[in-house]
């Protein structure tokens, strides 16, 4: 049997993953093909394609590229394991379509009959449509709603607050050329990471899919105004810093 390697734009078409973004996989060392042809060519073989499907999963489950790439450098993290994590992801998306699917057969069926519908119902639909649309599974939002509640609303202001304050200064530090590794931003980073612990309780899968509207929504959007994306950066390398 001979042995696989396939050139970018083969396996772009094949995979779907454009060339642009092999291209920029290559170039910051997070999947560099193993061969090339005399020519130049690059070829990318099986290894290097199992660990492209390791990347397309941990990406769809919410996976900073920088966190796959600490991922990908354990040698216990292995396919098996980001295959078990990817499943586990699509089994939390699959129940909250099966609830979706029927609470919209139900509406239909009484719609149908001509009945009238609470207006909560509908209320209810758009929540849990959003929810397979964005990023959080019911078990994570009702935690967050337990946290919410065990935390309290003046503490929730509190944070609202320390959050608020906490990138200004980072903003400040940044267009004042502070260098991201100074201690003085490294505090910053520890206090960001503090309050993040706090809001996901230590949940990791709730940390994830915080990240991942971040990467996705964009930094203003998910934080409702209060960061962007220069600034996010910024605070992604004090926090990378810290490790």
């Amino acid at each position: 049997m001979q042995p696989i390697a396939m050139k970018v734009g083969d396996l772009a078409s094949q995979t779907g993953v454009s060339v642009r973004t092999l291209h920029y996989y290559d170039e910051i060392g997070l999947l560099s093909p193993s061969q090339r042809t005399q020519t130049g060519y690059r070829l990318y073989t099986e290894a290097d394609i199992i660990r492209l499907q390791q990347i397309v999963s941990l990406r769809q489950i919410g996976f900073s590229l920088e966190q796959i790439r600490e991922c990908l450098e354990q040698s216990q993290f292995s396919p098996h394991h980001v295959v078990q994590l990817h499943l586990l992801r699509l089994k939390e998306q699959m129940e909250l379509q099966q609830q979706l699917y029927q609470r919209l057969e139900a509406i239909a069926t009484h719609l149908q009959a001509s009945k009238t519908i609470d207006l909560k119902e509908f209320i209810q639909l758009i929540e849990m449509t959003m929810m397979i649309e964005n990023y959080y599974t019911p078990q994570q939002l009702g935690y967050l709603k337990q946290r919410r509640e065990m935390l309290g609303e003046e503490r929730i202001r509190q944070v609202e607050a320390e959050w608020q304050e906490l990138i200004a200064q980072a903003r400040t530090a940044m267009q004042n050329g502070v260098d991201p590794t100074s201690e003085t931003v490294q505090e910053l980073a520890r206090r960001s990471q503090a309050l993040i612990q706090e809001f996901t309780g230590g949940d990791a899968g709730i940390e994830r899919s915080l990240n991942q509207m971040y990467q996705q929504e964009g930094a203003e959007a998910a934080s409702r105004g209060a960061m962007d994306s220069a600034v996010m950066e910024y605070m992604s390398r004090a926090r990378a810093a810290l490790e």
